[in-house]
């Protein structure tokens, strides 16, 4: 009699529970409302849990105060706010802004990955994962948003909702801005001691980068950050690892003031320009104002937007040409979007569309073992002086990266292989194999474009 009713009342927990359960999920997943696609998104991402852990104003939840689940808690919401900040991204949506290319691919990353929610968030919340129609949703807004605001035609059809996409050809310049500008480019009398040049640093025959692990200025002083490549650098979101130049002009004004770089300033820049016939002539043939700092970054600015580099092997393959890439290359590919590469090295320039923080699963900077470097490691804080920029830095392009060692933005990477193992250690906190580094090292080497300028040498620079 008592196992009979022992398993009745077994049997009623377990009715009761399958019951709770089923109104649970009934109540929890609320339908997709009838509104425009961008808000309907909005609603998947706010009925998924997903600004639980991916928005600054998340509260935490009442089992965040438990010893050992509290930990996980704590730690998965700081991990997912240096990762992607959702709540930015539904206020976008609900303003009717574009979402960011980085972002369109991290949101349509983790649906295809299944990875968020996460399967522990999943196992308390349940139902906040993406049911058919949401994914629907998702993957309508993901191809609609790319076309509309980041259209690119180069493309073969197959591959037009890819999130890397091929270099343009160029881009409209004034060719004798540009003259202008590649002369100024290479000359060091922009320097304090006539030495260093922009081309100094970025010499184009080595890739747009001095091989150093941070450059050298005037009387050899050594700088505090590697020197990110000046090819397709038109095609950042903004420039300088802390994006504290807004585009290619302000950047150009940066050095030739900076004292371990140039050491100069505008009034001696100026007179020693003045001071050459040649160089007044053609600065007045295009500008009635003459030489001033405005002209010449503006001519160093426009010369740099002829720095493209297209038809790279991958950049063929896009456009439709399957027999350009090996097989181990296209594997590579393929896992550079599996393992969410794809997401922060994303569009026509695979990278230097936005801030990333630098250590998300773990602290790059405990492990690097050397004290901060001044505001060289204070990433985008540098700009901004919020506490959620500190240690993001501009993602860099990954294109000619084959050529571009050493890596990251202190040059403490000396081989791609060493980045790329970075990435998987303080970024994504996944364990790959070696085979695995190796295919995505092949593919990365796919990325090197062309321009003449490339097998340049300026006279000097040899």
């Amino acid at each position: 009699m008592n196992k009979k009713r022992a398993f009745l009342f077994t049997l009623l927990v377990l009715i009761l529970g399958l019951g709770a359960i089923a109104i649970y999920r009934f109540n929890f997943r609320k339908s997709i409302p009838e509104a425009s696609l961008a808000l309907q998104v909005k609603a998947v991402l706010t009925n998924n849990g997903c600004l639980a852990c991916h928005a600054s104003d998340a509260e935490k939840p009442f089992y965040s105060n438990f010893p050992v689940a509290g930990k996980l808690v704590q730690q998965d919401m700081r991990n997912g706010l240096r990762y992607i900040d959702l709540g930015k991204v539904c206020q976008e949506l609900e303003a009717g802004k574009p979402v960011s290319e980085v972002n369109l691919a991290k949101i349509e990353q983790s649906m295809i990955n299944e990875s968020m929610p996460l399967t522990k968030y999943k196992m308390i919340h349940w139902g906040t994962s993406y049911n058919d129609a949401e994914k629907d949703v998702l993957t309508r807004w993901v191809k609609e948003t790319r076309a509309f605001y980041y259209p690119n035609s180069l493309a073969a059809p197959e591959f037009a909702g890819e999130p890397l996409q091929p270099v343009p050809d160029s881009i409209p310049v004034d060719p004798r801005k540009v003259a202008l500008g590649f002369k100024l480019y290479h000359d060091t009398r922009i320097s304090a001691d006539n030495t260093v040049s922009c081309a100094t640093c970025h010499p184009l025959h080595k890739a747009g980068v001095d091989g150093l692990k941070t450059s050298k200025g005037i009387y050899d002083q050594i700088g505090g950050i590697n020197a990110p490549t000046v090819y397709n650098a038109g095609l950042n979101m903004s420039q300088f690892w802390d994006g504290r130049a807004a585009d290619l002009q302000a950047q150009a004004g940066g050095p030739p003031l900076d004292v371990l770089e140039m050491g100069s300033n505008w009034d001696e820049i100026n007179g020693k320009l003045r001071a050459d016939k040649e160089m007044v002539k053609e600065f007045a043939s295009i500008y009635p104002e003459g030489i001033n700092e405005h002209t010449i970054t503006d001519a160093i600015a426009e010369f740099e937007k002829t720095l493209l580099t297209p038809n790279s092997r991958f950049d063929r393959y896009l456009k439709g040409d399957k027999n350009v890439l090996t097989a181990d290359e296209i594997a590579g590919y393929h896992l550079f979007k599996k393992y969410n590469c794809a997401t922060c090295h994303a569009g026509e320039n695979i990278g230097g569309r936005s801030y990333e923080y630098m250590g998300i699963v773990a602290d790059y900077f405990e492990h690097r073992g050397l004290p901060l470097h001044d505001n060289k490691d204070y990433g985008h804080f540098n700009v901004t002086q919020d506490s959620v920029d500190f240690q993001r830095f501009k993602t860099p392009t990954l294109r000619n990266v084959a050529l571009t060692a050493p890596y990251l933005h202190d040059g403490s990477a000396q081989t791609l292989e060493a980045a790329t193992e970075a990435m998987f250690t303080f970024q994504t906190g996944k364990e790959v194999s070696k085979e695995e580094i190796d295919k995505l090292v092949l593919f990365m080497k796919t990325l090197t474009g062309e321009n003449p300028m490339m097998s340049y040498v300026h006279p000097g620079l040899e």
